[in-house]
């Protein structure tokens, strides 16, 4: 997996994840998520646009972190067209728990408006 903050600005930071999101590799993901919640950032797009595959502890990860920004008026969203990773989020149920966006220009708009 690989994960990239692909702008270093905070309003909204940006990351972007690629490969398999498993027990293995989703503490990169999460360290990377946890420093743009030191750093401040509130406001969150993830982009799951070139990720295979994602297990239970990716999704832990992404809740996680999205829960952490919600007390403070945060938010975490996600850009992801791909079939089989919203199948998952619906499957657990959690394609409600996030903003789901079919572009990187589509989460920035929403964050913008």
């Amino acid at each position: 997996m690989n994960v990239e903050l692909v702008e270093g600005g905070l309003d909204p930071a940006i990351v972007v994840v690629s490969g398999e999101v498993d027990l293995h590799s989703s503490s990169r993901l999460s360290e990377a998520l946890d420093a743009l919640a030191l750093a401040g950032a509130w406001k969150v797009v993830v982009d799951l646009q070139g990720v295979d595959f994602i297990d239970s502890s990716g999704l832990r990860v992404l809740l996680t972190a999205r829960r952490r920004m919600e007390p403070d008026g945060g938010t975490l969203s996600l850009v992801c067209t791909q079939p089989r990773i919203l199948k998952v989020l619906e499957i657990t149920g959690l394609l409600s728990a996030f903003s789901i966006h079919s572009s990187l220009d589509e989460a920035r708009q929403a964050f913008a408006g």
